[in-house]
């Protein structure tokens, strides 16, 4: 059970990093007002912006990175686990999905949300978003039978 929650942690972790940088790229961080000085873009006169630049996001950039780098942490842990078997750590590694899977759902819900098309979420594919989030809910539901001891390690 361990090893099948690593499995499908990475896939999840791939789909996020893929989301990740396909927001960045279409904006998000500028659009959020992040980047050089900590100010938005802004147009010249007479001169069209780059067609996949985002005028907006619904994406609280401290959001974003929380949920990234909390599932980086709870899967370094969970590697840890699989390599020292040290069983508390399956525990503290739930814990952390729990919080990744509850940003997630904020963000989520931010992206199936009324937005405008010229917002940075906006560019990202449907199948990516949904992969992510069904294999999240997987990867969350092996963990804890993992953590319950139920199907061993393998």
């Amino acid at each position: 059970m361990a090893t099948a929650a690593l499995v499908t942690w990475l896939v999840t972790a791939v789909f996020g990093a893929a989301m990740l940088t396909l927001w960045a790229r279409a904006g998000g961080l500028r659009a959020a007002g992040v980047g050089a000085g900590g100010t938005a873009t802004t147009t010249v006169p007479g001169r069209r912006e780059a067609p996949r630049e985002a005028r907006g996001t619904a994406f609280p950039p401290a959001l974003v990175f929380g949920h990234f780098l909390l599932a980086v942490a709870g899967l370094v842990l969970w590697i840890v686990f699989l390599a020292t078997g040290v069983g508390p750590l399956t525990w503290v590694s739930f814990a952390l999905l729990l919080l990744v899977v509850g940003g997630g759902a904020v963000l989520f819900g931010r992206w199936v949300g009324e937005h405008p098309g010229d917002q940075a979420e906006s560019r990202l594919p449907k199948p990516v978003v949904y992969l992510h989030g069904v294999f999240a809910v997987v990867t969350l539901l092996l963990v804890l039978l993992a953590a319950l001891g139920i199907g061993g390690r393998a």
